[in-house]
């Protein structure tokens, strides 16, 4: 070989050393019917959450970020895919079974985990999955190299079983890739916790990663370890107490995850996006007396999970990533969920699938450019909605899961009125005739 072609050859493995050291590290952090309110970064002036409000200091938080859905699996499907739920497979809820074998996702559908595993990434997914238990649609069969945690929308968090008042039998659900593993009594949010660590720990300079952290609280049931509760008043709410200590265990588990990636020195490099899969809940099985739960709360937006008025669907959205986002930013573009993929993968070095909905946010969080959206849609159960601007046409709606559903037409102004209060349907005919025109234009799979 020549002298020229051997330096060259030396430079261009370097090239390519140094762009896999410098592409970042990924981290999407999801929690579970937790409301706007919930976090002390946004309307929670009760709760104490300090690492995930220093999460948010360190980059951005957004204020119009939305899940794609206002139940948990068609969330998740969002996210992980770039897609309208309609359109990754996943509109509705899945149940859970105890012979593991409903499915979810699609064998083959492109994901967060397929498409970064292509450019190199390690990926792991540890927490809830709840995309699908059969096989095809398992966490290893969606692009991830290692998975721990359990299929089913809950379990209890100290024995790890799902179980429902009647119907399906009792199970248990706690899995490191296809092995069943016994970990009770360990409390569900520090398991998780403890493994989310392990994956970093296990990674090195050399090679980039992706890790889906899923925590399962603060969903029913509702259960926190006394270390959690004692720090807040007693005369508080006790459902309330509940929830808040719930999250707190979350922030705790937080505060670890980053002091890890700071200790390996990853953390400069490293994107981190934080996300609830829709607003706080008020089904009564999450009510110590079975009520309407008012454990959680969405601040001053209306609803609940499972309605598409803003307390179902508008949920905390955060972002940080030192080496190229500046602290403490306010953004009120709206984003959604399924904008995750796209963006995730063009600063992974590579190109978004065809197919997606979900759209780069590059533009909105690094150029200061609005919202990279011209108009979003939701579609859940009998429910359609239509977003743009500040308009929001609903069709069909009701106040959260469990409640009657109401069959009219809803128009919200969300700058003049963002509590939903007002129904400005009647007043502005035209803009309703355009809006109705583009959502019925909008036609995702079924």
């Amino acid at each position: 070989m020549h002298r020229r072609q051997f330096l060259a050859g030396l430079a261009a493995t370097a090239a390519a050393a140094q762009a896999q050291q410098t592409r970042p590290n990924f981290i999407v952090i999801y929690t579970d019917d937790q409301g706007i309110g919930d976090l002390g970064c946004y309307f929670g002036r009760d709760m104490k959450t300090p690492h995930i409000d220093a999460l948010a200091a360190g980059g951005i938080r957004f204020t119009d970020w939305h899940t794609n859905s206002p139940v948990c699996s068609p969330s998740r499907a969002a996210v992980l895919t770039g897609k309208y739920p309609q359109n990754a497979g996943v509109p509705h809820i899945l149940t859970s079974k105890p012979d593991f074998n409903i499915p979810g996702l699609r064998k083959g559908e492109n994901t967060i985990a397929s498409e970064l595993k292509k450019l190199g990434y390690r990926t792991a997914a540890v927490g809830k999955w709840h995309l699908g238990s059969a096989k095809g649609s398992r966490p290893m069969d969606q692009g991830f190299d290692e998975w721990f945690g359990f299929y089913s929308g809950w379990t209890d968090y100290y024995s790890h079983r799902y179980y429902t008042l009647g119907g399906t039998p009792l199970f248990h659900d706690m899995w490191r890739g296809e092995k069943e593993v016994f970990e009770e009594p360990v409390y569900q949010t520090e398991l998780l916790g403890r493994e989310a660590k392990a994956f970093l720990n296990r990674q090195n300079d050399g090679q980039p990663f992706f890790l889906y952290l899923a925590f399962g609280a603060p969903h029913y049931p509702m259960m926190a370890p006394r270390k959690y509760l004692d720090r807040f008043p007693a005369e508080m709410d006790r459902d309330r107490r509940e929830h808040v200590a719930m999250v707190a265990a979350i922030d705790d588990q937080i505060g670890e995850l980053m002091a890890t990636l700071k200790a390996r020195g990853f953390d400069r490099n490293t994107v981190i996006f934080y996300q609830a899969d829709n607003g706080a809940t008020r089904e009564e099985r999450a009510d110590h007396l079975a009520r309407s739960y008012r454990g959680g709360s969405n601040g001053p937006y209306r609803a609940y999970k499972g309605s598409l008025f803003e307390g179902g669907t508008r949920v905390p959205g955060l972002l940080r990533w030192p080496a190229k986002i500046k602290p403490n930013q306010v953004l009120g573009g709206v984003g959604m969920a399924m904008d995750i993929l796209p963006t995730f993968v063009r600063w992974a070095g590579g190109t978004p699938p065809a197919g997606i909905d979900g759209t780069d946010l590059t533009p909105m969080v690094l150029e200061g450019k609005p919202s990279v959206h011209d108009a979003v849609f939701w579609d859940y159960d009998t429910m359609r909605a239509v977003r743009r601007g500040p308009w929001k046409l609903l069709r069909n709606y009701r106040e959260g899961l469990g409640t009657p559903m109401v069959k009219e037409l809803w128009l919200s102004n969300l700058d003049e009125d963002p509590g939903e209060n007002k129904n400005f349907a009647a007043s502005q005919p035209v803009l309703v005739k355009e809006l109705t025109a583009l959502m019925d234009a909008w036609k995702p799979e079924q």
